[in-house]
């Protein structure tokens, strides 16, 4: 199956571990991701706060990207996969802003791509017992809490992404690797994504909050799907709880190689804990 792919910033910069291992793990489940070709800055997380019609903009030049590739558009960031589906909603429902946006883009948006989180692909497109056959190195004894942040389920009428209160898809893929996903209450907390430069002292609290309750939980680590939260995790915390991309212990499941390129690149380290779980690669 063909998907067009809108990486944003963060996947090719500070997160470069989770776009690799998305697009190879995609790429394993015979997905095809076809990048954008000369997409922009979707303006998480700055944009929406200073200007709102460029905060509408700059998304729906992507959009109208993929509406000319006429394949569906996968984004693993859960903010601009956040500001895609905020647009999408924009160009569909208000008339005014709608119109500003098509004259100065010159296109008109048709609505008939879908926008999916990478995880949603996995979901609805791949399917849970098409990955389960896949796997050769089940993740036994790996205790997880899955982290999905506040960007994926909110606001729920625009987003329409699983439980807004108790999503469960990212915990039903870590299973089907053979992890076990613990019950927890934090999982779609904030971390303080978009404070990270300016109030570290709130994120730092947010965080500290976020792992202890992690740790409390008995979880050997934290699972992620959005590079800020993931950078945020690992930056901010004080326990050296290691934080992983579920991309990366996807392909760690599945037997790639690549794995040890992706893991080496975190800033706690994550092979001590692999280790002792025989799963180091």
């Amino acid at each position: 199956m063909r998907l067009s792919y809108y990486p944003g910033c963060s996947l090719l910069g500070t997160s470069k571990e989770f776009d690799e291992s998305t697009r190879l793990v995609c790429q394993k489940m015979d997905m095809e991701l076809n990048e954008l070709p000369d997409w922009n800055c979707c303006g998480a997380t700055s944009a929406h706060c200073l200007n709102p019609l460029l905060s509408i903009a700059l998304p729906a030049r992507n959009l109208k990207i993929a509406e000319k590739m006429a394949l569906d558009l996968v984004v693993p960031c859960a903010a601009c996969y956040n500001r895609m589906k905020i647009t999408d909603n924009a160009l569909r429902h208000d008339i005014e802003m709608s119109q500003k946006i098509q004259n100065l883009l010159d296109f008109e948006y048709t609505g008939a791509i879908k926008i999916l989180h990478v995880l949603e692909v996995f979901d609805k497109f791949i399917g849970f017992e098409n990955i389960r056959v896949k796997i050769v190195r089940p993740l036994k004894n790996m205790k997880v809490v899955c982290y999905y942040g506040c960007l994926l389920v909110r606001p729920h009428p625009i987003m329409k992404f699983d439980d807004p209160e108790n999503p469960m898809i990212l915990d039903n893929i870590m299973s089907v690797m053979g992890a076990e996903s613990l019950n927890w209450s934090h999982k779609t907390e904030c971390c303080g994504g978009s404070l990270s430069l300016t109030r570290d002292d709130i994120v730092s609290d947010l965080v500290s909050k976020i792992v202890e309750l992690a740790k409390e939980t008995g979880a050997d680590a934290i699972v992620v799907a959005c590079p800020l939260c993931g950078q945020n995790l690992e930056m901010r915390q004080k326990e050296n709880l290691p934080v992983f991309y579920f991309t990366e212990l996807l392909g760690l499941a599945l037997g790639m190689d690549e794995c040890k390129e992706w893991l080496d690149k975190h800033l706690i380290d994550v092979h001590k804990l692999l280790k002792s779980l025989d799963l180091e690669v």
